[in-house]
């Protein structure tokens, strides 16, 4: 009984062990440099960003094997200036690449395609399906069913809000009311010291995918899905202590949010 029990616990301990070994590398608070690292700003900004920070997403059908096939860059239809100064077409079908083996589909990655890869997006944007066929009895690319592309449709500032607060008018009020007593002095010189500010934009960011037969160029299946992005900043001054801050959502991870919306539901539905 003694040996059998030591024998669970060796069991145990090289569970334990291999288990530790499989864990990914973490940085402790010790590993960061920031003067005002472990502070109250710090703790804050970083809650912030964690909560806008990637996550992995489970893909319902990833245990099965999904077909072959290429994502090729879309295109970025909106005016917005800070969007396409931003982002490309490129970065996006990154992003596909990623999540798309994530969910376990048999992604040729477009860095090893070289040339054939603008003969590929000619052969597709035009809907050429002898110029397509001819591309696809080439080598590796024989086996690729789907071409998948990700389009942004929409890229608006849809809301906009402001609010803002000046203690002046309070410490007037408060020095008529008190009749010019010291109580009411102090007061209304605190009111005055009081200036707050909030402010809030809300974007609104549409993204299509279509998926395409690799060997007629005819459209298998589209989606379209939209995300809000909210940014924001909130400021407090009192008796000369002030405090600010400022973050939301940016253009990174919110594209990146509208691939995984979109992976998903090719995985779920079309695969």
């Amino acid at each position: 009984m003694g040996k059998a029990t030591g024998h669970f616990a060796l069991l145990l301990a090289l569970a334990a062990g291999h288990a530790a070994a499989q864990s990914p590398p973490t940085w402790g608070a010790d590993s960061n440099p920031s003067p005002t690292a472990n502070s109250s700003v710090s703790r804050n900004a970083n809650a912030a960003a964690d909560r806008a920070q990637y996550k992995d997403i489970v893909y319902s059908n990833a245990s099965r094997t999904g077909p072959q096939l290429i994502v090729i860059p879309g295109e970025i239809k909106s005016n917005n200036a800070t969007f396409t100064q931003k982002y490309g077409a490129n970065n996006i079908a990154d992003f596909a690449e990623l999540e798309l083996t994530k969910a376990n589909f048999q992604v040729l990655d477009r860095a090893d395609l070289g040339p054939m890869l603008n003969e590929i997006e000619l052969a597709y944007g035009a809907g050429d399906p002898d110029q397509a066929r001819k591309i696809m009895q080439k080598g590796r690319l024989k086996t690729t069913k789907w071409i998948v592309r990700f389009d942004v449709l929409k890229v608006e500032e849809i809301a906009q809000q402001r609010k803002k607060f000046n203690g002046g008018v309070a410490s007037s009020l408060i020095g008529l009311l008190g009749n010019g007593s010291q109580t009411s002095n102090a007061a209304g010189t605190v009111a005055g010291s009081l200036d707050t500010g909030a402010a809030a934009s809300v974007w609104l960011v549409g993204m299509r995918y279509k998926i395409l037969d690799a060997n007629t160029t005819e459209q298998i299946a589209q989606g379209y899905n939209e995300e809000k992005m909210e940014s924001g900043a909130s400021s407090t001054s009192v008796a000369g202590v002030s405090q600010a801050s400022a973050g939301g959502v940016s253009l990174d991870t919110l594209v990146q949010r509208l691939v995984q919306k979109s992976v998903w539901e090719i995985d779920n539905k079309y695969k």
